[in-house]
């Protein structure tokens, strides 16, 4: 599979927002800026990532460590999640 690129520049004219922002989230270890034709580009599973980090800070004023926290937490919740599908497919094997 592909993968695409969106510029950071793209990103926010279209969320009428500064660019400090984006880096801000790849300081704080949030996103993985990269480089790509002199570009700074996110990929398209990081800009999804991002629109949320935008609506939390700019809609619910949510501080980057505040965002920083509940990423943390819903990587956690995703990973349990996948955890406990694996599980009940284990647990299907023996009742049958």
């Amino acid at each position: 599979m592909e993968v695409r690129y969106i510029s950071i520049t793209q990103i926010c004219e279209g969320h009428q927002i500064e660019p400090q922002f984006i880096h801000r989230l790849h300081r704080e270890g949030l996103v993985e800026i990269q480089k790509v034709n002199d570009q700074e580009v996110l990929t398209e599973e990081q800009v999804i990532a991002v629109e949320k980090m935008i609506r939390m800070h700019y809609q619910l004023e949510i501080n980057i460590q505040g965002i920083e926290a509940i990423s943390h937490l819903l990587g956690q919740i995703q990973d349990l999640q996948g955890e406990i599908q694996s599980l009940r497919n284990r647990l299907k094997r023996f009742e049958k």
